[in-house]
């Protein structure tokens, strides 16, 4: 499927979710307390009409809130389905999953990233590291969901303390996750008229540029098994991965921690990301060496 007929079904099925999956939810909730139950229906509808202008204006903001509502729209189906009918709870759950998979999909995220580009340029996202998306990111969009409505929602329910006390501490958790989630939208290599830039927040003290004449080849690798010398930002993910071998070698502030980096000369840097066939055939016609 095309990138852009992707992007648009991605819109379409957001769109959707409130006759898809509003009614199963809407039943979860019917039970609820009036003041929880109306606040929880604000927030729902808030966090639909949110996702749905970050998919209709992406922006690396936006790919970021998307990667925290979608997953959450499919743990509201979820949950829903004890308070609903079958076929309610299996279209709620089957749409809403539909709904997220195509809303986190590569041609979003590459869209996200390009709508930043300036003139030339063309902005390949790089894959989150396996190893977040094992454990750090599923707990990170819980810690950003729980924090921004369990205050509220006591407050709703006139549990005044403990609805202060979350909101005091659940809001700023919840806005420092937030931003430590959005180095994960800010993780591109860039095809420019020199030649290319590698822009990697997470593990880069700042982007590095490497002109065309420095570029000795660019190819995919497979695996771990790697020459010396070559600089490995993959960070655990084998999928996509592309090898740029360089000649001379190129510096790169390689970050340890958040305050600490090292300098790397590195003859060769790896880079695991999305839709690289797409990257290496684009690289070839800016004469790119290719092998």
């Amino acid at each position: 499927m095309k990138p852009t007929l992707l992007l648009w079904c991605a819109r379409l099925a957001w769109t959707a979710l409130p006759a898809t999956a509003g009614g199963a939810i809407a039943d979860a909730i019917d039970g609820w307390p009036t003041g929880p139950a109306r606040l929880a229906t604000v927030l729902l509808w808030t966090a639909w009409a949110a996702g749905l202008l970050a998919l209709l204006a992406l922006r690396p903001w936006g790919l970021t809130l998307l990667r925290v509502v979608a997953p959450v729209t499919v743990a509201c189906a979820v949950l829903s389905i004890t308070s609903t009918s079958i076929a309610s709870a299996a279209t709620a759950v089957a749409t809403s999953v539909l709904a997220a998979t195509l809303a986190l999909s590569d041609p979003v995220a590459a869209t996200a990233g390009n709508a930043l580009a300036y003139g030339d340029e063309v902005r390949f996202p790089m894959r989150i590291p396996t190893p977040l998306l094992l454990g750090p990111v599923p707990l990170a969009i819980a810690l950003i969901a729980a924090g921004a409505v369990a205050g509220p929602l006591l407050l709703a329910d006139a549990n005044v303390i403990a609805g202060i006390v979350c909101t005091i501490v659940g809001v700023p958790v919840a806005w420092l996750v937030v931003r430590s989630l959005d180095a994960l939208s800010r993780r591109w290599v860039v095809l420019v008229p020199a030649g290319l830039a590698i822009v990697d927040p997470l593990t880069l003290l700042e982007p590095v540029l490497v002109r065309r004449e420095a570029t000795r080849r660019v190819r995919r690798v497979p695996g771990r098994s790697l020459r010396d010398g070559v600089l490995d930002l993959r960070l655990g993910t084998l999928v996509g991965g592309v090898e740029i071998e360089l000649d001379p070698p190129v510096t790169f502030g390689r970050r340890r921690g958040r305050v600490d980096a090292h300098l790397v000369d590195a003859d060769g840097v790896v880079v695991a990301i999305t839709r690289p066939d797409a990257f290496l055939a684009l690289a070839a016609n800016r004469r790119l060496p290719i092998r």
